[in-house]
């Protein structure tokens, strides 16, 4: 299934597919540090990694999930692209933060498609807390309702114009086409379905999903296969950066190194790692406290960590004691095949930044 909405650059939001066959899409996440590239492939057999690639980002080229210097991004996909070997030119890319709005509403199941085209645009009025003209948006029809079997749930989604444009700029002046623009919360909800595949997570479960990134933290939550609660929080794993550089008078890059690397001072572990563990544990409550007064409440059963700052190691058994929640590592590759040109190491350690890519690679099976 599809979860995400494509906010393509027509004044009525809508993107239009008419080849028979969809071309191989690459699924590209442009995070505030790096551009995570990966193509998938689907068969009778599986799902297979046909090319990956990470590139780092200057520091202030994406900024609150915002793109702010184009030609250092485009630069960085040009390179990724390079190295992975990919020879699709179609992508799928993915908006989000403050400028992304998505609102799911029930509409009666017996409206025509003319009908309910016109019902949205008059919800979409009273729901976008921006002038239209100023917005790319879409919409998806869900399934039934919950609430009543008279009516259909929706998704609709919204950007602001300039994100969307600065965005698609950057990546297609890398030589790519953007086929498709997601909602990353919903690409991380996609990419879920390899991992309930595997792990054999039945669909009556509520999951969440906490994306630790450098910037900020998400907050996802699933019931089955629809996202019914998504929030993003301002903390992530940059503050355990500052408070390395701060405490051992290190640049932001030797912080970096110092945390990847194994010589690390003695006291390390004690004055930065439980510290920046707690606040982690602190930030996850505060993000259940949010969601518990949500109209879609249910006690959430299992958290999967993902991003960059989920490979804090121990990070997950912390979390599991202190918030008495069952807590893993988000593994969307796991199981998966590789083709013989991927770097399998590089990838597999890897795996938890790559839940957005993955699920935005997945749309090329749409």
């Amino acid at each position: 299934m599809a979860y995400g909405k494509r906010l393509d650059n027509n004044p009525g939001g809508k993107l239009s597919i008419f080849n028979k066959k969809t071309p191989p899409t690459i699924g590209l996440d442009i995070s505030s540090t790096a551009v995570k590239l990966i193509l998938l492939s689907r068969s009778e057999s599986g799902i297979k990694v046909e090319n990956f690639a990470i590139e780092p980002l200057p520091v202030g080229a994406v900024k609150d999930k915002v793109v702010v210097d184009p030609e250092a991004v485009s630069t960085a996909i040009e390179r990724a692209v390079r190295r992975s070997g990919a020879k699709t030119k179609y992508c799928a890319i993915a908006v989000s933060g403050s400028s992304v709005m998505t609102k799911t509403i029930s509409l009666p199941s017996d409206l025509t498609d003319v009908e309910l085209e016109s019902q949205i645009e008059i919800e979409a009025d009273q729901y976008i807390p921006y002038a239209l003209d100023e917005v790319r948006r879409d919409f998806e029809v869900l399934g039934p309702s919950r609430r009543s079997a008279d009516l259909v749930d929706v998704l609709l989604a919204a950007c602001k114009t300039e994100t969307v444009d600065m965005l698609t700029a950057a990546v297609e002046d890398s030589g790519l086409k953007v086929r498709v623009i997601d909602v990353e919360a919903y690409a991380i909800a996609n990419a879920f379905e390899l991992i309930r595949h595997q792990d054999g997570i039945s669909t009556d479960k509520t999951i969440a999903v906490v994306e630790i990134g450098a910037q900020q933290m998400g907050f996802i939550v699933l019931q089955g296969d629809r996202v019914t609660y998504s929030r993003e929080h301002a903390f992530g794993a940059n503050q355990l950066l500052e408070d390395i550089s701060r405490r051992y008078e290190l640049s932001p890059e030797e912080a970096l190194v110092m945390l990847r690397g194994d010589d690390r001072p003695d006291d390390f572990q004690q004055m930065v790692i439980e510290p920046f563990q707690h606040a982690v544990v602190q930030q996850i409550g505060r993000a259940l406290q949010f969601y518990s007064s949500s109209n879609d409440f249910k006690t959430v059963e299992t958290l999967f960590l993902a991003a960059g700052g989920a490979q804090i190691i121990g990070l997950e058994q912390v979390i599991s004691d202190e918030l008495g929640i069952d807590t893993k590592i988000a593994d969307p590759v796991r199981g998966l095949a590789l083709a013989n040109n991927v770097a399998a190491n590089s990838l597999r350690a890897s795996a938890p930044s790559m839940m957005a890519a993955c699920g935005l690679a997945m749309r090329g099976f749409d």
